[in-house]
């Protein structure tokens, strides 16, 4: 079981209140990611689910027991951090059995244990070598495998891919998730990159100075975002988030389209604008055009096969069935 329960959880230091009380429910085998951008809260949330943090208010539940005042290590979670904390001289195979050592596991239940981890995260060739001697993407899964042991109720991920290069983000990113499916636990994974937000998790909790503005599934948050912060920051290119009179025709403050939701050529349109920067990634295009109904550029994205000059003079019509409509609060429309 890995169900974990928020019950009023509130978090200050001194006189700040860093997490206003929130309520959130994680269920039994869930990949949650919280996301946000820097400070809003996401990585002291996740402390104080493991209990390296203190709640200045509210209780923290773990498969229905009050979690709040046991400490870490009887808390049955496993954490893994930014950084691999690894024991360099130590081989893989010490490093991944040290917290069953630590616990006084017996030798034959360590090796059993360290073996069946190996294989999950095909270290198994690796375990005599020492972390030195190992890529970041073998060290993050030493680390992982040394969480795998202890068996855990549920997994905390802080931020794990964020010391590695893109191309190995990438392979991890589908390592975790496959890990997931295979383990079924329940993991946390936290992250300001949303885009590792909208391809790994079940379910998103998007925060913002402390505060959870949005729970849902990846696709729940994509196509309904609850106000204009989900919506800005959902999304790779983000929605483009447009105010005033053209707001107004749709009877709201602000009215949000998604790049790929806007037709462009050269004839005739809806609004007009000129070609600024374009970004070419082969299979899409990002056309970033000014136009007058807004002071930011307007994202389109475009077939890769599309091509317009710097400087062309361009029509852009938005699909009026993805047209998003936000009140004077940024609050959605129904």
């Amino acid at each position: 079981m890995g169900q974990i329960k928020l019950n009023q959880v509130s978090k200050s230091f001194g006189t700040v209140e860093v997490i206003p009380p929130l309520d959130l429910t994680i269920e039994n085998g869930e990949f949650v990611v919280f996301v946000g951008p820097s400070g809003c809260g996401k990585s002291t949330l996740l402390r104080l689910i493991a209990g390296l943090e203190d709640v200045t208010s509210g209780h923290v539940m773990i498969d229905g027991v009050d979690a709040t005042s046991i400490p870490p290590a009887k808390r049955g979670l496993a954490m893994v951090f930014q950084s691999y904390a690894l024991y360099p001289h130590m081989s893989v195979r010490k490093n991944i059995a040290f917290p069953l050592r630590m616990a006084g596991l017996d030798k034959a239940e360590q090796d059993r244990r360290v073996r069946q981890a190996a294989e999950v995260l095909n270290l198994t060739d690796y375990l005599d070598r020492r972390p030195g001697q190992l890529s970041g993407g073998q060290r993050q899964r030493v680390a992982i495998g040394r969480a795998i042991v202890r068996e855990p109720k549920a997994f905390l991920f802080d931020e794990p891919l964020s010391n590695l290069d893109a191309a190995l983000r990438v392979g991890m990113r589908l390592e975790i998730s496959e890990l997931h499916k295979r383990l079924k636990t329940t993991m946390i994974y936290v992250t300001h990159d949303q885009v590792e937000a909208m391809t790994m998790a079940d379910k998103i909790v998007v925060l913002q100075a402390g505060v959870i503005e949005q729970v849902g599934s990846p696709l729940e948050l994509y196509q309904r975002p609850r106000n204009t912060f989900v919506a800005g920051f959902i999304g790779s290119p983000k929605m483009n988030l447009i105010g005033g009179a053209e707001a107004e025709k749709h009877g709201a403050a602000t009215i949000g389209i998604r790049p790929e939701h806007i037709d462009i050529n050269e004839k005739d349109g809806l609004w007009q604008g000129t070609v600024g920067v374009s970004e070419h990634l082969g299979s899409d295009t990002f056309f970033h055009i000014q136009c007058g109904v807004s002071p930011e550029p307007i994202t389109v994205r475009a077939t890769g096969e599309k091509a317009f000059e710097y400087g062309a003079k361009v029509h852009l019509t938005p699909r009026p069935e993805h047209l998003h409509r936000f009140d004077a609060k940024g609050l959605r429309i129904a």
